[in-house]
């Protein structure tokens, strides 16, 4: 089980056409980032010029429409290269790299063919970071309660608060930013398009996390900041809605990293074992050790298998809610378990920087907390099924 990808699953749900992509992605990944991965977790982040040539080669928008610059690509495109990006050992590269995933949709769909111009092909091209400034520093997962304020005045809105969690928060050119515009709750909110360089806008320094560190995640902060009422993405205080949509794509997302996190750990797993002698033997050929790495592969096949079951039925145009909050949480409950499995294996050796599971198990952690958590997961799907 050399490559747990490269397996039966491509009958079903992936083309010639996928694979020819993902053996260009796979390619661009091993030559432009693997070997770099290590100085980049190390420093923090990574060159700004990684975000221009994945957009000059269509990566950063192969399920984009061809109208804003994009391949017009189906959702199992998106699947390659998110997969293979993930390769390359750095989920929190590929957060901030692809944080334009979930600050674009509701503008593609949505916006105006002005705000398109402006705010989407510049991020397409890899010119422009995109970011989504949705959480706040009391709100959390009570999105329909938020408190930054837009207040409309004239041409302007006047917007005041902050917002935190904030992926590529730092180094973001513009942020898809969710607003009150109107009466508490979910009704008065609206989705507004701010420029990192508006008088008012001031952000954090990186905060410090316990993975994804070539991540850049910040707090920013709006103090009177005027916003043309031209930036507003479609309706005013519909903007909730909008966001809730863009869940979806997020969260099914999270799910297929998660389940390359899980799929990296087992194939690490799966080398170690054969290589590690322990009492004068391979840990492999201990049954132990084999059972563990039994019921990890186990747990990969399946999530991995119903995660694409559940995108498949997206691809085909279907709206689900449940089945998506179903496979995000299964998969991060898979990826938890086999990253503790897979670093209890490698013993000391997980623990120590420079091996990848070690980073793997760190940043794990947050696809449990973030794009929903858990236990939002499962009030969405109680109040589907009940």
């Amino acid at each position: 089980m050399e490559n747990a990808t490269d397996t039966r699953f491509f009958q079903q749900y992936f083309t010639r056409k996928h694979e020819m992509l993902r053996k260009a992605v796979r390619e661009f990944v091993r030559r432009e980032i693997a070997p770099f991965v290590d100085d980049w977790e190390e420093e923090g982040g990574f060159p700004r010029q990684l975000y221009k040539k994945v957009g000059e080669l269509g990566y950063s928008s192969v399920s984009y429409p061809e109208e804003v610059g994009g391949s017009g690509g189906d959702i199992f495109e998106e699947i390659v290269v998110n997969e293979e990006f993930m390769r390359g050992g750095s989920p929190g590269l590929v957060a901030s790299l692809y944080s334009h995933g979930i600050a674009l949709p509701p503008l593609i769909k949505y916006g105006t063919p002005e705000q398109k111009e402006k705010f989407v092909k510049p991020v397409v091209a890899g010119d422009r970071v995109a970011a989504l400034a949705v959480t706040e520093p009391d709100g959390g997962s009570d999105v329909a309660n938020l408190q930054t304020t837009a207040v409309r005045d004239g041409d302007f809105y006047i917007v005041n608060g902050s917002k935190t969690f904030i992926t590529s928060g730092v180094n973001a050119d513009q942020i898809t930013c969710a607003v009150r515009t109107g009466k508490e709750g979910a009704h008065g909110i609206s989705l507004l398009v701010i420029n990192s360089g508006t008088q008012g806008y001031s952000v954090s320094g990186k905060l410090k996390k316990m993975g994804w560190w070539t991540s850049d995640t910040g707090q920013i902060f709006f103090d009177d900041c005027r916003v043309p009422v031209a930036n507003l993405i479609g309706e005013e205080n519909k903007g909730f809605y909008y966001q809730m949509e863009n869940f979806q794509s997020e969260r099914l997302a999270m799910a297929v990293q998660s389940n390359m996190i899980s799929t990296m750990c087992l194939e690490e797993a799966i080398k170690y074992a054969k290589e590690r002698k322990a009492f004068g033997k391979a840990l492999a050929g201990f049954q132990v050790t084999r059972h563990k790495i039994a019921e990890m592969a186990t747990q990969v096949e399946a999530s991995r298998e119903f995660t694409y079951r559940v995108a498949s039925m997206v691809n085909a145009g279907q709206y689900k809610v449940a089945e998506v909050s179903m496979a995000k949480n299964f998969a991060c409950q898979v990826a938890n378990k086999v990253t503790f499995d897979a670093t209890q294996i490698f013993g000391g050796y997980g623990f120590i920087r420079g091996h990848l599971v070690e980073r793997l198990y760190r940043d794990n952690r947050i696809y449990s907390i973030g794009g929903g958590t858990h236990e939002i997961m499962n009030e969405v799907i109680s109040k589907m099924i009940l």
